[in-house]
């Protein structure tokens, strides 16, 4: 036990020392006085005392103590009287009252006669019947003696000041009363602590120690003149607790984010963005959607009022893309035998999906292309645990000859690899694909598959207007489901919710080994 005691009174700083020096000649010392003895300011007499406590050699007691005073009104109040009691002095003449008379006989105005109404009610002095105000014999028998919030209004007007501990029964009932009005009182909470030597600061103290300036911080000078040989210096436990950093990292979101963009990189890709805000012919009708498709409506689309519209690409294409929707074209369908609209097709919508970029993207550019996009879409969805109206969605298109369903399904195996995950596929169906799938990976957590992600080969419909004549895939995946499959999230709101204490217990995530 003595080396013990040893090595603790070796670690203690000068601080603590101080303190518990003055424990020992005066045990109910406050802080206020040790602060004064010591020369200390009264922030390092708190912080020694609490350091001390944690190593269980004093005990801090906290005492918070509720002081009442008057307000402003309160005093106002206590020199004219409550209410109800100028009220309750009429009723000891009239015994009753009618309502409409209330504020003549007592001298209030309507706003504090209906005030007084009430607490002649509460404190069952008086009951209405039918329009009248009567004394009841609690109330008669108060017209000659004070109620407790009566007789605590008097006592703080004479002592200014009240210390709440200190009423009685009767006054801390007034007391209650007081405080459940507006602006009548004051209530202060003053704190104070005090310090209790425990056993082993009593061992300490039996022990005894000097109390010697130490060394904290070594200059220059003293290493080169030889006196840091003759300097106190404080051992330092280093098996104590630290307390927590939490180091800035980045959002999960943009981790997995970052990690899928070097995924992409990696295998060859190039990256496009697009734009927030695009024409419904990006978004839909190069998608070979056809305009009556339940998906523009209002429900599932947000459509803009400013711009109202936007510019459509060039004429040809335009002429192209309506004529595969209303004929089918030259690309062996039979289209969907309709009369497109130029009108229609300009609406300004927030895109719904990032597929408009890879039409685009292919109008834009000769093949051979390997293309990928992240991005914010929009959707009307109903705020739920697994839906916001506003989520990312990433993007994958490859373009070339010789491209087939195959290299599809490879791609798709080589992406999610690279992910972590364990893939399969099952048969789809998408508007603007064909073929089409959708994958799969494998929780093992939860022993069960999971859709992450759709995919398909771009039809002639969507590609030959495009001056697109090699086959073409693409696939893409919400990245929120992932952030919630990779943090173990149920709701999908928490990742939006900037919950610090959840962010700052996350991880560290760098990712997936490339």
């Amino acid at each position: 036990m003595s080396e013990d005691i040893k090595k603790t009174i070796n670690e203690l700083h000068i601080y603590e020392k101080k303190l518990l020096k003055e424990l020992e000649a005066n045990p109910d010392a406050t802080p206020e006085e040790i602060a004064e003895n010591t020369g200390m300011d009264i922030k390092s007499v708190m912080s020694a005392a609490g350091s001390l406590a944690s190593k269980d050699i004093i005990e801090v007691e906290k005492d918070v103590e509720e002081v009442i005073s008057l307000s402003d009104a309160g005093k106002e109040v206590a020199e004219n009287k409550l209410p109800e009691r100028k009220i309750l002095d009429v009723l000891a003449e009239k015994r009753e009252i009618h309502m409409k008379d209330l504020s003549s006989v007592s001298g209030l105005d309507k706003k504090d006669a209906n005030i007084a109404i009430g607490w002649l009610r509460r404190k069952n002095w008086a009951q209405i019947d039918k329009g009248v105000v009567k004394v009841t014999d609690l109330g008669a028998d108060y017209t000659s003696k004070l109620g407790g919030d009566e007789k605590l209004l008097n006592q703080l007007s004479e002592a200014k000041n009240i210390i709440k501990g200190k009423l009685s029964g009767d006054l801390l009932d007034g007391f209650k009363k007081l405080n459940d009005r507006k602006n009548i009182i004051n209530v202060k909470k003053n704190t104070s602590h005090s310090f209790k030597l425990l056993d082993k600061g009593e061992a300490i103290l039996d022990e005894g120690f000097t109390i010697q300036e130490q060394a904290t911080q070594l200059t220059h000078q003293q290493l080169k003149d030889g006196e840091w040989k003759s300097l106190q210096y404080r051992p330092y436990d280093i098996t104590a607790e630290a307390p927590l950093v939490f180091a800035g990292k980045k959002h999960p979101l943009r981790v997995i984010i970052d990690e899928i963009r070097e995924i992409f990189l990696n295998m060859g890709f190039s990256e496009d963005n697009g734009h927030y805000v695009e024409s419904a012919f990006w978004n839909f009708d190069s998608l070979f959607q056809p305009q009556d498709h339940a998906a523009r409506e209002m429900q599932d689309t947000f459509y803009l009022k400013n711009p109202l519209t936007c510019d459509l690409p060039d004429d040809a294409l335009v002429k192209l893309t309506a004529e595969t929707h209303e004929t089918g074209a030259d690309t062996g369908s039979i289209g969907w035998q309709y009369d497109w609209s130029e009108d229609i097709a300009r609406q300004s919508v927030l895109r719904t999906h990032t597929t408009g970029i890879s039409t685009k993207h292919l109008f834009e550019h000769e093949p051979p292309i390997k293309m990928f996009s992240v991005g914010r879409v929009f959707r009307r969805e109903t705020f739920d645990y697994k839906h916001l109206p506003e989520f990312h969605q990433v993007e994958g298109l490859v373009c070339d000859e010789g491209i087939s369903y195959q290299n599809l399904l490879g791609t798709l195996k080589e992406f999610y690899k690279k992910l972590g995950f364990e893939v399969r596929f099952r048969p789809a169906y998408f508007p603007y694909t064909y073929l089409s799938t959708e994958t799969e990976i494998y929780l093992e957590e939860k022993e069960s598959w999971i859709e992450l992600g759709g995919a398909g080969m771009f039809r002639p419909e969507v590609l030959k207007p495009l001056g697109i004549n090699q086959p073409a895939l693409a696939f893409g995946l919400g990245i929120e489901r992932l952030a919630m499959i990779r943090y173990d999230v149920e709701d999908i709101r928490m990742l939006y919710k900037s919950d610090i204490k959840w962010l700052r217990e996350l991880p560290i995530d760098r990712g997936v080994e490339l």
